[in-house]
């Protein structure tokens, strides 16, 4: 634990790929030592970890687990423990959080290094189903961040599309710099009632995730959709969720870039512990850093490819996987 606590000071200033891949090496020991869920997990693939030497050879937690057991690495008391949406009936995961500044400096930084400082931008948040519950990582993530906006006009929206449009169309008049977050049901209803609406300066961005509430869509159509509502040319995509403390961005295609303490790789569908090159489609594997007190590998049940620059994209999800709220979209 005590390499844990040093690291911490580190993960956010990694000055090249190298350095990434001695400290998630680093993490991975102490994981595999101090976690007892991850530690029963490499038991019973029969993995000892003292001979694992490269990143390549990490096998990756399954995501589920944080649905039935306390993902932890060390004995404390969490600051906070994030939640996960889910849908009706479905177990829902549990992200148990160390320290909460770790999570604060993770999406803000990244915020900064695709977005610039939130400061400058006016935030609207629509994310209607994440507000109607306790212990959402991505409100907690956006609070923040309207926080520091300088912008009045800056908020949350619940229900109440019609003060959105109006608020939308004052930063339009304005011509501030507008992102406009929010979850895909949410985001279509409101570009379904905009009527001759052109700004200049907005970004929209979706967190995806129909949460039931309308037919699923490919991320083409949707992003098609929104894109004629909102006048964009592009729709920006937040790949999160409730078990990692970092995200990617896309800015246009549905092509995600992480930052440099995260990384996405791909396993073969029918061999978790397999590692697959890139353009071709796989399971995805999430490297998050900044889960140092948790577990920083993340075998998702998302299916997508990955690319030579480090960036990916999301096709789709596994077949029995829970339909997520955050972010996916079905094929």
């Amino acid at each position: 634990m005590h390499d844990l606590n040093l690291l911490k000071n580190t993960i956010y200033n990694l000055p090249n790929a190298h350095a990434f891949e001695q400290t998630a090496m680093a993490i991975f020991s102490a994981q595999a030592k101090h976690n007892p869920v991850y530690s029963a997990f490499l038991n019973a693939l029969g993995v000892n970890h003292k001979e694992i030497t490269t990143l390549n050879h990490v096998p990756f937690l399954p995501i589920s687990f944080f649905k039935t057991a306390e993902v932890v690495t060390g004995t404390w008391q969490p600051q906070a423990i994030f939640t996960s949406s889910g849908t009706t009936g479905a177990t829902t995961s549990r992200h148990f959080v160390k320290e909460l500044n770790l999570y604060e400096q993770s999406f803000s930084k990244a915020f900064e290094r695709f977005y610039g400082a939130p400061e400058e931008l006016c935030i609207l948040a629509l994310l209607p189903n994440y507000l109607e519950r306790e212990g959402s990582s991505l409100v907690y993530m956006a609070e923040a961040l309207i926080k520091k906006s300088k912008y009045g006009l800056s908020g949350f929206y619940l229900h109440n599309n019609s003060a959105l449009i109006d608020t939308l169309r004052k930063t339009a008049a304005q011509n501030l710099p507008t992102l406009l977050l929010g979850v895909s049901f949410a985001l279509l209803d409101v570009a379904e009632l905009l009527r001759d609406f052109v700004h200049p300066n907005l970004i929209v961005m979706e967190t995806g995730g129909m949460k039931g509430r309308r037919k699923e869509m490919i991320r083409a159509e949707l992003h098609d959709v929104l894109c004629r509502g909102f006048s964009v040319q592009n729709i920006h995509s937040e790949y999160g969720m409730t078990e990692l403390l970092s995200q990617a961005y896309s800015q246009a295609n549905g092509i995600y870039h992480c930052p440099p303490w995260m990384r996405v790789t791909a396993r073969d569908t029918s061999d978790p512990l397999s590692h697959i090159g890139h353009n071709q489609t796989g399971g995805l594997n999430v490297i998050d850093l900044a889960n140092l007190y948790s577990c920083s590998f993340i075998a998702t049940e998302d299916l997508g490819k990955t690319y030579s620059d480090g960036s990916f994209e999301v096709l789709g999800r596994f077949d029995q996987a829970d339909i997520r709220g955050c972010n996916l979209m079905a094929l």
